[in-house]
């Protein structure tokens, strides 16, 4: 209850803003990227006084799909997307560097919103809001092989989480198509028929264990193309 009536009040005295004791810098108005990436949208914070001051980054709301996450991070640490509170000491008159809240993409396109306060915790009536703006754009997918037969575009996303898809065209009836997927000791979990009447295939990776892994296009059981599949958990 505490903690609410603190961000109540910071909430209502906000507007205070002039005179701040500290500033935010390296803000843009959207951050774009594809389907499966990890957006990052670096963040600086610059201490305007001659003492050491601890801000606390609080989000307020997301406004997120249902296969994106979030993060605070440092550097290439990152908590856990259920951290609400991030708490930074930034040094006298200094900039606080290699921090960045992240969006994994996810699994479809569109707007994302991520609206956070700032605050210092010595002077709570010194606040900012500001809000992070995340286009998530489907992939321009690669044709990376094509004969008389087939034609196959590359996996996405990838790297992947629950499934990753497959987009293909099979030229001519007559030819039996299919998708093997290898892990790293060649051995097969997972085989995937290409069929004629389809120009798309999923591919499971919900039950596999993080890793890396190899896709390979065959056709009337000759192995014609190989590439590789990371799986994130």
């Amino acid at each position: 209850m505490a903690r609410l009536i603190l961000v109540g009040l910071i909430l209502l005295t906000s507007f205070l803003a002039s005179g701040q004791s500290f500033e935010i810098s390296d803000l843009q108005e959207t951050y774009k990227g594809n389907i499966g990436e990890v957006v990052k949208a670096p963040i600086r914070f610059k201490n305007n006084t001659d003492k050491i001051i601890t801000l606390v980054i609080h989000k307020l709301q997301e406004q997120i799909g249902s296969t994106q996450r979030n993060f605070y991070c440092i550097d290439n640490n990152c908590l856990d997307q259920k951290t609400e509170d991030y708490i930074v000491r930034v040094e006298p008159g200094q900039f606080f560097n290699g921090f960045h809240i992240d969006l994994e993409g996810g699994l479809v396109s569109g707007s994302s919103l991520l609206k956070y306060l700032i605050y210092n915790r010595s002077n709570p009536q010194h606040a900012l809001e500001f809000d992070l703006n995340f286009v998530i754009e489907e992939k321009t997918k690669e044709n990376i092989y094509q004969s008389r037969l087939i034609e196959l575009h590359e996996v996405y996303p990838n790297p992947s989480v629950d499934h990753a898809f497959v987009n293909y065209k099979i030229l001519s009836d007559r030819i039996k198509a299919k998708i093997r997927l290898h892990n790293l000791l060649g051995n097969v979990v997972g085989e995937y028929d290409l069929t004629a009447s389809e120009n798309a295939m999923r591919i499971r990776t919900e039950e596999l264990s993080a890793g890396i892994y190899f896709y390979t296009l065959y056709v009337d059981n000759e192995s014609v193309i190989t590439r590789k599949l990371i799986v994130k958990k």
